[in-house]
């Protein structure tokens, strides 16, 4: 049995992203803003999705900076940092999901071990990229910690996904972005996850070295 199939990566991909082009609305969004939104599509594969994806004024600006410079990635769960394009960066994500303190906390407290994570992002949340793809409860948690007074991120990626929390979560980064005084890129509705959100992060990578769909 055989197949005819393309199995050329670099056609596929460019085939990819100019078939998504062609799919997708993209007149609302800026360059580097279209980028995302095509490889949120690509995760998805579904052009619709580009109608829920919020960018704040400078949120690409500072995301690209701010990985430029090689601040911290700080994930919510291990699937997102599996999936940062490793060769464009020079410094290991950082996800503290599995480590022993958090699980401890997690059963003391009585919350969810994505919250519980959180308690030890604190040395290196100033002027990083934060990219929650999984726990509304994560995303819940950093906007109260933020608002309380703890170090601000460049920008947060937030796109959890799911049914109880994932869309409330993200509505509530969206409305409060702005006087909590991060920039923000999220995907309202249910949809996201950890693809989705390493995928937008990838794309800002691909940005800082000039590569373009």
């Amino acid at each position: 049995m055989q197949f005819h199939y393309e199995a050329d990566p670099i056609s596929i991909e460019k085939n990819s992203f100019n078939t998504i082009r062609q799919v997708t609305d993209l007149a609302p969004f800026n360059r580097d803003e279209q980028q995302v939104v095509m490889r949120i599509v690509h995760s998805t594969g579904l052009p619709e999705v580009a109608q829920h994806v919020r960018f704040s004024k400078h949120a690409c600006t500072s995301i690209r900076q701010a990985l430029e410079k090689n601040h911290a990635i700080l994930c919510d769960v291990e699937m997102v940092k599996q999936g940062i394009t490793k060769r464009m960066i020079k410094r290991e994500p950082l996800c503290f999901l599995n480590a022993s303190e958090t699980a401890e906390q997690a059963r003391e407290q009585q919350q969810t071990r994505s919250m519980a994570a959180l308690s030890m992002w604190g040395p290196y949340l100033q002027g990083s990229v934060v990219i929650i793809g999984n726990a509304p409860t994560a995303l819940f948690k950093l906007l109260e910690m933020i608002a309380a007074g703890a170090p601000k991120p460049a920008a947060i990626i937030g796109m959890p996904v799911g049914f109880i929390g994932a869309a409330e979560s993200k509505q509530a980064l969206w409305d409060t972005y702005n006087a909590l005084g991060v920039e923000c890129i999220t995907l309202l509705g249910n949809m996201g996850g950890s693809a989705v959100s390493a995928a937008a992060c990838n794309a800002l990578l691909r940005c800082n070295i000039g590569e373009y769909y």
